[in-house]
């Protein structure tokens, strides 16, 4: 997309808004990093000369790459001291705005977002604008400031890890939707069996409770010990747990309050009509986007 050089600046930047959020998003995976990555690159947009600007969007995407890359670095001592597992901050389909069509678009699921996390941040972006928002090596060579040759040896790096990381299982999403409302519904009855039929033998369930509520600091394993997870919870607050649909960053989820307040954000991989992955997120702060009561 190439925004015509008549276009007001202001205009110039909205109409690119939604692609630099994606990026932001992808490269930091909270929502307020990414939105105060678009702000500063707003505010050099709007103190640049762009008269000299041959490609507003261009300039604009190497200008939000590059500060995403610099918070990414400087966000690294926090990420290494975070407590237990991090996980993105979940976008919930709720709120109908441009940026949430934008971040929708493309693969930008919870269990991606989190092999990401395991890349460095210049590998990061170069994946990301090579893989998902297909530009070309001159372009991010220029971006980031390094030669084309350098620009393919970090993607084809990152694209070795996240494949070894993250299988692919192409699954329609009303198949998807359907396993997640039966296993929703053996959750909520705490019928351990009926989970454990929904769940593969070795799937896995990564919690990230951030040191503000209590999560799993290792990986459980296991149809018979996530399915006890779930157990313990309704267990533990009988009759005052309650799951709800919704699409986390993207693809079908689920949202579970426990005395009618948002508890945790839900995220699944599915494969073969079973539950492989769970992905729990109760870090609070990362909760704000989610509807706060059912």
């Amino acid at each position: 997309m190439t925004l015509p050089s008549s276009l007001a600046p202001a205009d110039s930047f909205d109409a690119v808004r939604p692609r630099l959020f994606a990026i932001a998003y992808r490269m930091l995976g909270t929502r307020a990093d990414a939105e105060d990555v678009v702000q500063d690159a707003w505010l050099r947009w709007n103190g640049s000369e762009r008269a000299n600007v041959a490609t507003p969007e261009a300039w604009l995407v190497t200008v939000t790459t590059r500060l995403a890359i610099d918070r990414l670095r400087s966000r690294k001592l926090e990420r290494e001291a975070y407590v237990g597992w991090w996980l993105p901050e979940p976008l919930i389909e709720d709120a109908h705005t441009p940026e949430a069509a934008a971040e929708l678009a493309s693969d930008v699921s919870v269990a991606f977002l989190w092999v990401l996390e395991r890349l460095a941040p210049e590998e990061r972006a170069a994946f990301l604008l090579r893989q998902v928002f297909d530009q070309d090596y001159p372009d991010i060579a220029a971006m980031l400031g390094k030669s084309e040759a350098a620009c393919r040896q970090l993607v084809h790096r990152a694209q070795a890890r996240v494949k070894q990381e993250q299988p692919r299982f192409d699954v329609p999403q009303e198949a998807h939707r359907a396993l997640l409302a039966r296993f929703m519904q053996a959750a909520g009855a705490g019928d351990r069996t009926a989970m454990k039929a929904l769940l593969a033998d070795d799937v896995q369930l990564v919690s990230d409770g951030g040191g503000k509520v209590k999560s799993f600091l290792r990986v459980l394993e296991g149809a018979g010990r996530v399915a006890g997870v779930y157990w313990s919870v309704e267990h533990a607050f009988p009759g005052r747990v309650a799951y709800r649909e919704a699409l986390v960053n993207g693809e079908p989820g689920l949202l579970r309050y426990v005395d009618g307040r948002i508890e945790s954000a839900q995220s699944f991989i599915v494969d073969a009509g079973r539950i492989v992955a769970a992905f729990v997120i109760r870090n609070p702060d990362k909760l704000a986007g989610a509807p706060q009561t059912i």
